[in-house]
Formats: C-alpha cells, structure tokens, sequence
C-alpha cells in the first residue's frame, strides 16, 4: 500500500474494520429468515447455499460486466439485501472483490476498498429493509407493500456507497469535503446521479428476491438478471459512444485553442452560455445538448484559417478579413460528416449572420438563420466582451448585456438576447476567465463609444497607435 496517499489508507482500514463488524454476527446469527430442518450437516448447507449461491453469481457477474462493459451490476447484491440477514448480505460482495484481477501497484489496497464499501452498502441495505418488514414482505409479496422497504433499502445502499466515495475523493484529493461547493461536488452530485440506476438494479434485485422465495425458486430468479444483462450492454455501448463523442469534441477544440490562444477557453464559455440560453427558452434536454456542442465548436474552422491572421496585433485588411470570414465554411466542411451534432452543424456555418442580413457568409437574414445558428451568436457575442484578453480588459456583465440589447433586431435575435438576460439575472456568470497574458493596467485606454457602438463582428478602426484598442472576439481570432 505504499503507493496509496496515508489519508486513504487510513481510509481504507476504517472501511475494513467496520465491514469486519458487520459481518461478526454470522458467528451466532441464522445467515437467512428460512426455517431450518433436520440434522446440524443438513442446516449448516441450508443455511449457507444461499448465500454461497449469491456470493458466486455475483462474483461471475461483477468480472463479466467490468470487463466487457467497465460497469458495475448491483441487482444480485441487492437481491442479497432482500433475502438475507445483514450480516450475511455483507458477504456476499467479498469473493468479487478479493479475487479481481492484480494489475496496479496498489492492488490490495484497492481490493480492500471495493470489498469494504460494498459489504457496508449492502449491510445498510438489508439492515434498512428487515427493520421496514421487508423480510415479510418479500416472502408474501403484496404491490405496493413491497416497494416501500425496497426503495428504502437501494436508498440506504445509494447514500452509503456515496458517502464512502466521497470521503475517499476528499482523501486523495486533499480537497475539503465541506463547505457549500464542496458539498455539492462531493455528496450530493454523485448521490443524485447515481440514485436513478441504482434504483434500476434494485427493482431486479427485488424481482429476483421475490421469484427466489416463490415456489419457481432459484433458477426462475436467475432469469431476471438476463433481461438486466442484455440492458447493461445497451447501455454500455451508448455510454461508449458518447465518451467517443466527447472525445472527438475535445480534441477538436484543443486543437482550436492550441491554434488561437488569445482565446483559449472561448469555446467552453460559449457552450456553457447557449446551455443558459437554450435552457431560458424550454428546449428539451436533446436540443439543449446539442447546442452545447454547437457553442464549443463554433469556432472550429478556424483551423483552416492561417495562425498568423489569427494572432495578427493590428486592424485587419479586406482580404484578410475575406480569410477570416471562411471560417464557418472551413468549420462546416469540418463537422460535416459528425452525424451526433445534429443541427449543431448549421449553427457552425450560420452563427455569423446577422438579423438584418449583411451577415456572413451567406446573407441570411430573420428566420431563414436557423434557430441555433441565433443562440450561439448571442452566446459568443457576450463572451466576446466579457472576457479579458491580452490587449484588453473585460467588460461588465451588465455592459455586455446593454450592448446586445442594442444591437437586437438588427444583429442579434430579440428573443435570445431577452433568455440571456433573463438567465443571467437568474443565475449570474462566474466561468473561468483565460488569458494568454496579463491585461495592461493603468496604461490600457479607456472603452471608447466608438468601441462600444462597433458591433462585435467588426474589426477595430484604426487609431493613432497610442489610443489603439482592438476589440477582437473569440469569432474572429
């Protein structure tokens, strides 16, 4: 364990130690509820094929599920839960966890870990259940009577396993695990995200303990976790294929950054202010996703455009703004063949037209821009303004906000520009600021109205050099 942090190892111990303590009473406690007959040979196996029997299952599953779909299976642990007594139920998870496979420096502390938090979630688990008659429940099963000390346990089972994780997280991290920002990204965060499929495999769990006590026995129980197989590998590939998707999206706008530092971070702050837009305006969740994707990779054409342009310190020519003014085609092109973007893909090519339609680079103009197309306008517009770059000082949220409402019904959508504010006023805007270099102080010129009344499209006009001030965004450089 030398590899492990000492706040985890500590970590670690306290877990086994107290797994440990569940299972001590199986010294002087029946392992289930069932009535047991004949002589001491013929009890003790009656006894323990339960629990044998579930330990093994769920050993098989757990090494099948993580290797061919990297994710964990609790129907047979929570079937553990409904079936036997607490302490017995808190055997059950060990053998898959002992006998995982040793490819990590850190193996036993980690085997150590795994055994110890299962065997506490399933212990809270079963302890929750019988003290709610579930134990009675399961063997007389009445709807909706059932459910009640069920959803109670995969409750318990939720909160332990979160609890544990997240004192973990703190241990390693050497992050606190208090305070409101923590408490979020900690506790509550992972306990409201993993609550919905945990109560899935509680449902099977609890449909497998049902048909286990009836006269079907344990074979007809066995036949509920292959419908939940068969759901684990949907979900699996869709899980597969999303990470792809992130991941594409992810080199692609490193790429851009990489390309164009001066506005390193622009891409991420225009997807988090779309979202804020799309959500203000009742997309559903699909569109609110993809106009995510379409704010982070608005700019991705700028990989066809030449670096030099890009980082140029000066106004722009006409024909350097000619350049410029391809990249929603490079971008388009670019994303083309991407088929999970969606429209996201017009909002690339669009996302410079104007309302009145001397945009680019197709002169669209009202309702023939597309509808994303107007959001992530908005949304790079006032990220535009409101963030700090090397040759200028950011703008106040309220400033940007005035100015967009200025310019709404000639450049910008009314409507996107009202949800922006609206949102805005609602939740604020707090991201990450970047910046390549440190914005000049006492010696950075004022904002002119010149600079203000100059929509965010336009280059900045010439001055004499000691008043310049360029007002490049993120869409153009």
């Amino acid at each position: 364990m030398e590899a492990v942090p000492a706040r985890a190892r500590a970590c670690v111990v306290c877990a086994a130690l107290l797994a440990l303590l569940c299972v001590l009473p199986l010294t002087d406690s029946p392992l289930t509820d069932a009535p047991l007959t004949g002589g001491s040979f013929t009890a003790t196996f009656t006894s323990w094929r339960a629990p044998l029997l579930l330990a093994a299952l769920y050993a098989l599953c757990d090494q099948i599920v993580r290797r061919r779909f990297g994710g964990t299976f609790y129907p047979v642990l929570l079937a553990a839960a409904f079936l036997l007594t607490p302490a017995a139920a808190a055997l059950v998870p060990l053998p898959a966890a002992l006998l995982s496979p040793a490819e990590h420096p850190s193996a036993p502390a980690r085997r150590a870990w795994r055994a110890a938090r299962s065997s506490l979630a399933v212990w809270a688990a079963a302890t929750t259940h019988r003290a709610l008659g579930g134990a009675d429940a399961v063997a007389h099963p009445a709807f909706p009577q059932v459910l009640l000390p069920a959803g109670a346990a995969v409750l318990a089972f939720c909160l332990v396993l979160t609890v544990l994780d997240g004192a973990m997280l703190a241990a390693v991290t050497a992050a606190p695990a208090w305070g409101r920002g923590a408490l979020r990204r900690t506790w509550r965060g992972p306990f409201t995200h993993s609550l919905a499929p945990v109560a899935v495999h509680g449902l099977a769990g609890l449909m497998t303990a049902v048909l286990w006590k009836s006269p079907y026995g344990p074979v007809a129980a066995l036949l509920v976790l292959l419908p939940m197989g068969v759901s684990c590998w949907v979900f699996a590939q869709y899980h597969r294929e999303r990470t792809a998707h992130q991941a594409t999206i992810r080199a692609l706008v490193q790429a851009v950054d990489i390309k164009d530092g001066y506005t390193r971070g622009h891409s991420e702050r225009v997807g988090q202010a779309s979202v804020m837009i799309a959500r203000e305006l009742g997309m559903d969740d699909d569109r609110v996703e993809v106009l995510r994707f379409a704010g982070i990779l608005h700019d991705v054409g700028k990989l066809g455009v030449p670096t030099r342009l890009l980082r140029k310190d000066g106004p722009l020519t006409p024909e350097e703004r000619r350049i410029i003014e391809l990249h929603p085609e490079y971008g388009h092109e670019m994303v083309r063949g991407i088929s999970f973007l969606g429209e996201a893909r017009a909002a690339i090519l669009h996302h410079h037209e104007r309302l009145d339609g001397t945009g680019y680079p197709y002169g669209l103009a009202g309702v023939q821009i597309p509808e994303c197309a107007r959001v992530v306008a908005v949304a790079d517009a006032f990220d535009a303004m409101t963030s700090t770059r090397s040759y200028r000082r950011a703008r106040p949220v309220a400033v940007a906000v005035a100015e967009l409402e200025r310019c709404a019904g000639a450049q910008f959508d009314p409507r996107m520009v009202s949800a922006l504010a609206a949102a805005l006023n609602r939740h604020g805007w707090s991201p990450a600021v970047t910046s390549d270099e440190p914005a000049r102080a006492s010696g950075d010129p004022a904002v002119t109205s010149d600079d203000l009344a100059r929509t965010p499209d336009e280059p900045a006009r010439p001055q004499p050099p000691s008043q310049r001030t360029h007002y490049r965004t993120g869409a153009h450089r």
